[in-house]
């Protein structure tokens, strides 16, 4: 019996339980850095198993356990725990009800519409499963259960809390997405992965006044509206066709009743960028447009333009990523793992590989219903079915789950040395 054979042998029993867990995850999202009751359950569930050294708080509510086991190369491996201002529309009926108080101070509604709470889930029957069969692999598991992803401030707040000082160094750094592919299909990328994601505001001032007199105002709303059909033309007359940029504008906010021009109107803008110097070229033009836009309005002043957080592009170790396709191919068999281009989407795990400046690899595996997926494909609606950030995401719960532990336990072993069954705790 090899290795991975072995270990996931204890799942079975355990699965009941993490289906329920992921299920009590996925009723009760919390945003960023408020994930205290998720992190309560991580912690509750790993003192559980027992061998795990735990400890909570890393990174404002991050989780981190250590499973220390004999000699042998130190794997980490990473799951984000936060979900997103989304209202649930799955219809399910562990679906989220949940309201919570975003930064700004409003309510909201709350919803894992990304598929945080079964990265989770699956982190926790990983770990499960290699505490329960210690007698086949040797090293140690650091075991991250990282707060903020969608912040793009989790990963960071987590290294600059000592990650990397307070807890064993990796040789090589694991994470994974679900994503909406169907479940079964595992999908690797060499080098980049994922693209640069820029988050900036841009403030934009005119002048105050009555919805019946704009003459003697200066509209920022106009303003706004010029500007957020200009900011498209970096992407098809400013940068060539075949480089992955998006722009879009996710929030514009300006006045509280229709029958008053407000003083300011405020962009909210999200960039997807998979080069430096195109990067660089996109946030000079969104920079020149903001200001040529205001200028031409007769604005009061010039814009105010706030980076909010920059997330760099996350690139896969070329000979780490085969080791786990490999190890994912040995699993579930050739057929079921692919490999992807690069995709415009963007993550802060790459933060963690290039502060520990160590190998890291991520990948996606699916969770839809793969004949739901067959008939989308072969009837040319794939943009039909649900999309991570939509509120009507919903893996499969069980087989995805399934897939997901045994996805992460496929690659950490393959790392982790093997030793004799007999010697099994």
């Amino acid at each position: 019996m090899d290795s991975l054979t072995a270990v996931l042998d204890a799942l079975e029993p355990l699965f009941p339980a993490l289906e329920a867990d992921y299920k009590d995850l996925h009723a009760h999202p919390e945003l960023a850095f408020q994930e205290k009751r998720t992190a309560a359950l991580v912690a509750e569930r790993l003192a559980a198993q027992g061998g795990w050294e735990i400890t909570s708080g890393v990174g404002r509510t991050g989780v981190v356990a250590v499973l220390r086991n004999g000699e042998g190369p130190v794997v980490m491996l990473r799951a984000d725990m936060d979900a997103l201002p989304v209202k649930e529309a799955t219809g399910l009926p562990y679906a989220s009800t949940v309201t919570a108080t975003d930064d700004t101070g409003a309510e909201v509604p709350v919803m894992h519409a990304c598929g945080h709470d079964l990265h989770v889930a699956a982190l926790l029957g990983s770990c499960a499963v290699l505490a329960a069969r210690t007698g086949h692999w040797k090293g140690t598991v650091v075991a991250v259960f990282q707060p903020g992803e969608e912040s793009g401030y989790g990963a960071r707040s987590m290294v600059d809390d000592g990650l990397f000082e307070r807890f064993p160094k990796p040789d090589v750094i694991l994470g994974q997405h679900v994503g909406p592919g169907p479940v079964g299909l595992i999908a690797t990328c060499p080098g980049t992965v994922m693209g640069a994601t820029d988050s900036i505001t841009v403030k934009l001032f005119g002048r105050g006044g009555h919805g019946s007199k704009p003459e003697a105002a200066v509209d920022p709303v106009l303003m706004a509206a010029s500007l957020v059909l200009r900011l498209q033309s970096i992407v098809s007359r400013e940068t060539a066709a075949q480089e992955p940029v998006v722009v879009t504008v996710g929030k514009l906010q300006a006045g509280t009743t229709a029958a008053v021009i407000p003083d300011t109107a405020e962009l909210g803008i999200n960039v997807r960028t998979s080069s430096a110097p195109v990067r660089e070229k996109v946030l000079a033009a969104i920079e020149r447009l903001a200001k040529a836009e205001s200028d031409a309005a007769g604005a009061t002043a010039e814009p105010e333009i706030t980076p909010v957080y920059h997330l760099p592009m996350t690139v896969n170790d070329t000979a780490a990523a085969e080791r786990v396709a490999d190890a994912h191919r040995a699993a579930f068999g050739a057929g079921a793992v692919m490999t992807m281009g690069p995709t415009t989407a963007s993550e802060d795990f790459g933060i963690l590989a290039t502060a520990a400046q160590v190998p890291s690899v991520y990948w996606f595996w699916g969770g839809l219903d793969p004949e739901e997926f067959t008939a989308a494909f072969a009837a040319g609606r794939l943009d039909d079915l649900p999309q991570n950030h939509a509120p009507t995401f919903a893996p499969q719960a069980g087989p995805a789950l399934d897939v997901g532990v045994r996805s992460i336990v496929a690659a950490a072993l393959s790392w982790l040395s093997d030793t004799p069954a007999e010697t099994e705790a």
